[in-house]
């Protein structure tokens, strides 16, 4: 009876899931915000709380969060980390400064603690890859100049998570200053040796996890992802940035087929780890925190735009693709909750997984919208703060006399 109910539970969550994705890619956009929404529906405090089925839910949670990071990992090499790294670190500076400090000051302001400021700066830092890629793809910006500005912007994002996720754990593990900097010095150490290994010998590690068959491939690399994660996470370093280390120490075909088989896997576990985190978040705790996610996000919305304008423009772009590169870095999603689900699992401030919650739920609706209208709405201001053209002045121009009116709107010839 009890693997009855637990078959029964766990089928209507991915039933469940599969229609809300059906939903929300018949109308374009992410279906993040609908998973937290299920979760916060099947939740303590929810319409119909989950029973048998929360444990095994929690597993796949976990597991989800590996993948993401293992994912990310193979679209990278070692050698764009480390080029991108070398160009693009001011921009990275700039992004890291600009979005992570409003995350800081909000925690400090509502008197969480130094602990939860660092947390919630990295919820308010880290844009959605995810979401972010999709909307460059359905808008048709892959191709456009300031598209490259915008994916280092983000590689670096990445690439910083190595660092920050060791630190975040060591925080909320609550170990001292000495034992936080072995751990530091540890992850930071492992994930150069991997770095270095993957640019020298990256061939012959792929070479060892090559198969031609696709069963063998998926066990192989599934087998060490997860592997590496325990015992990552087992020296307190975080399991997903060894998942990261895994997906970047593998390249070329090896690479490219791993991706393919996981990518349904990944699917489906991340999408199992949003409702993780809204099972447990109690819905009643969103509205006291709203008003200050809301604020948040309309702050860092700001800051993000701004970002891309400076790196767009820093890099040589003309002022529409810098609009065009703000507005797309807004969406927040998976590594905000990420961050903030580590927080919440160690339990060190009761109102940061609501906050987290309302504030990925507002910028994940948001962000495509800043996509797609950034630019538009900022040339349209900019045109009407140019004086209006008068005789006068129309006169004084060189070259006036051979202008001609159209439509009431003076064109040089």
């Amino acid at each position: 009876m009890h693997s009855a109910v637990f078959l029964i539970e766990f089928g209507a969550i991915i039933l469940g899931l599969g229609l809300l994705g059906r939903f929300a890619g018949r109308f374009q956009f992410s279906p993040i915000p609908l998973y937290l929404l299920a979760g916060l529906a099947f939740g303590k405090g929810g319409l119909l709380p989950l029973g048998t089925s929360e444990e095994f839910v929690a597993i796949g949670a976990e597991i989800g969060v590996i993948l993401l990071l293992l994912m990310l990992g193979l679209e990278y090499t070692a050698s764009d980390l480390v080029s991108n790294l070398k160009t693009q670190y001011p921009a990275g500076l700039v992004d890291a400064t600009l979005n992570a400090l409003p995350g800081a000051a909000m925690a400090l302001l509502l008197g969480w603690g130094p602990v939860a400021a660092v947390v919630l700066a990295g919820v308010t830092w880290i844009s959605s890859s995810g979401v972010i890629a999709k909307v460059l793809g359905d808008l048709g910006r892959l191709g456009n100049r300031e598209t490259p500005v915008i994916l280092s912007i983000l590689v670096l994002e990445d690439l910083a998570m190595a660092v920050y996720l060791p630190i975040i754990t060591a925080l909320l593990a609550g170990v001292g200053l000495a034992a936080g900097s072995v751990t530091l010095a540890i992850a930071l150490g492992v994930a150069g040796l991997v770095l270095f290994a993957a640019v020298r010998y990256g061939r012959v590690i792929s070479r060892f996890v090559s198969s031609n068959d696709p069963e063998k491939l998926l066990l192989v690399v599934l087998g060490l992802t997860l592997l590496v994660a325990g015992i990552a996470q087992q020296l307190q370093v975080s399991a997903a940035v060894g998942a990261f280390l895994v997906g970047i120490a593998l390249s070329g075909e090896v690479a490219d087929g791993a991706h393919t088989l996981l990518s349904p896997l990944r699917d489906l576990f991340a999408a199992v780890f949003f409702v993780f985190f809204g099972l447990h978040t109690d819905p009643a705790s969103i509205p006291p925190v709203l008003l200050p996610a809301l604020a948040l996000a309309v702050v860092t919305a700001c800051t993000k735009i701004a970002t891309g304008y400076w790196a767009a423009r820093r890099a040589g772009i003309s002022a529409k693709g810098r609009w065009r590169a703000g507005g797309a870095l807004v969406a927040r999603g998976e590594f905000s909750i990420v961050i903030a689900g580590l927080a919440v699992t160690a339990g060190i401030e009761p109102s940061l997984g609501p906050l987290a919650t309302a504030y990925v739920l507002i910028l994940v609706v948001l962000g495509p919208l800043t996509a797609r209208y950034t630019e538009p709405i900022a040339t349209r201001l900019s045109d009407r703060r140019k004086p209006a053209l008068t005789p006068e002045t129309h006169e004084a121009l060189p070259g006036a006399a051979s202008a001609t009116e159209d439509n009431g709107t003076v064109h040089r010839s």
